[in-house]
């Protein structure tokens, strides 16, 4: 089939400025531009392909920007349970170190 065509197409040269001539543009600008076709409207090209692209730029925007302040949330949330497990901890060093000064005051008394 490649030899039916004339030798300028099927020379790499045109191929290759051909792929790269397509691959340049903006969201929205037509089937093959941008990272390839998105559906009929963006397929079409011109301002309803541009404002669909626009629109679901903005739609992953929003959901990424959801996706960080749920994980942020559950940071906050295990950095609480952390603070509250160091202050039960904490506590719990406090009444060991009483339990300790008391034995060792009992153990004086009882020397004497």
């Amino acid at each position: 089939m490649a030899t039916r065509l004339p030798a300028v197409i099927r020379s790499s040269t045109l191929r290759l400025l051909g792929v790269r001539a397509m691959s340049t543009g903006e969201f929205g600008d037509g089937a093959g531009k941008g990272g390839g076709s998105g559906g009929a409207v963006r397929s079409a090209g011109g301002a309803f392909g541009k404002m669909e692209a626009a629109h679901e730029e903005q739609y992953f925007r929003k959901l990424q920007q959801e996706q960080l302040e749920k994980l942020k949330e559950m940071v906050e949330d295990e950095v609480a349970h952390h603070e509250q497990q160091i202050r039960i901890h904490q506590e719990a060093i406090d009444r060991h170190s009483k339990k300790i000064e008391r034995i060792h005051k009992s153990h004086k008394k009882s020397h004497k």
